[in-house]
């Protein structure tokens, strides 16, 4: 059976999630093919959080292979013991595509980095710099396809009856998502508190989610939002807290406003309305891809600080999405 390998240094939850509406197509891009996802340098929400997502799309999934990290793998050479009809890089590190096409035997390379110069075909037109139409161009590449990523999030059943009991039809759910990765990239919290009272007085429900790096935010919020729901921090009719749970639940929201950050990832995997804000990083990597994204930066207020993005900017977009959700 003919193989394809598409390696990636690092997948961490919100990236992982930009990528899925491209695996989505592997199938159909490579009818008949092996299909492996390898991980270079950490484990892969693939293979842990994200498995059950993925189980359609991929043969195999490996995490921290320990290729492309280190020169010294041109001694050891683990994964020479296999070989790959095609084989995709979808990172752009000289030092790492050098020991990608060394450490694995391949037919056909693809990589984009040094502007293809490494790889045995490249694109008439630049690649998309959106992560998961960027990694859909290489596929396409590879494949002679030309296919769009999915973006149809498919989930367990279980898990949509959950949300559907945390969140039944009829009031108007506001989804709140105030933490991320790095606190520099959090707007601050007493504005989601702010925009969480916002809500509530006008009829809504703040639906808020806390990561586990950020559970001393629950007390606080508690105590001044006394209407907020917080579905997603314990088991839900049997369900554990999780990312698959956090989509579900997002498939309820009429509105959703995040931090650029793996919690505002899952949000937007619900296919609803998700106010995204950007302080340093640059929304055209990063943002959610979906037609019903929408993104504010602190560029457009003269800073690259997300703390001076005004709070009446966003409650301002909140309540244009709730007025014509809930007219």
């Amino acid at each position: 059976m003919p193989s394809v390998l598409i390696y990636s240094r690092w997948d961490l939850l919100g990236d992982a999630l930009l990528k899925l509406p491209a695996i989505r197509q592997l199938r159909r891009a490579f009818p008949g093919y092996r299909i492996t996802w390898m991980c270079g340098e950490q484990a892969t929400a693939f293979s842990t959080v994200l498995a059950p997502l993925v189980t359609d799309y991929l043969d195999r999934v490996i995490g921290d292979a320990g290729l492309g990290v280190s020169y010294a793998e041109l001694l050891r050479r683990p994964w020479r013991q296999e070989y790959h009809d095609v084989v995709i890089d979808t990172q752009k590190s000289v030092k790492t595509t050098l020991l990608l096409k060394a450490g694995l035997r391949h037919g056909r390379f693809i990589s984009a980095t040094a502007g293809f110069r490494f790889s045995d075909a490249r694109p008439e037109q630049p690649l998309p710099k959106v992560l998961p139409e960027y990694i859909m161009g290489l596929i396409n590449l590879a494949a002679g396809t030309d296919l769009q990523p999915d973006y149809r999030m498919r989930l367990p059943e279980d898990h949509l009856q959950a949300a559907a009991a945390a969140l039944p039809p009829g009031p108007c759910y506001v989804g709140l998502s105030p933490g991320a990765g790095g606190r520099r990239k959090c707007w601050p919290l007493e504005r989601y508190i702010e925009l969480g009272r916002h809500v509530a007085a006008r009829g809504a429900v703040p639906v808020y989610f806390i990561g586990p790096a950020e559970r001393e935010w629950l007390a606080p919020i508690r105590e001044q939002v006394p209407t907020a729901l917080f579905p997603d921090s314990e088991p839900c009719a049997g369900v554990n807290p999780g990312p698959l749970l956090s989509v579900a639940l997002a498939t309820r929201l009429s509105v959703s406003v995040a931090n650029d950050s793996g919690g505002g990832h899952l949000l937007n995997a619900g296919n609803t309305p998700v106010i995204t804000l950007f302080g340093p990083y640059n929304p055209a990597k990063f943002a959610p891809p979906s037609p019903t994204r929408i993104v504010i930066t602190a560029q457009q207020f003269g800073s690259d600080q997300v703390s001076d993005i005004p709070y009446a900017a966003v409650a301002e977009r909140v309540d244009e999405i709730i007025r014509r959700e809930h007219p």
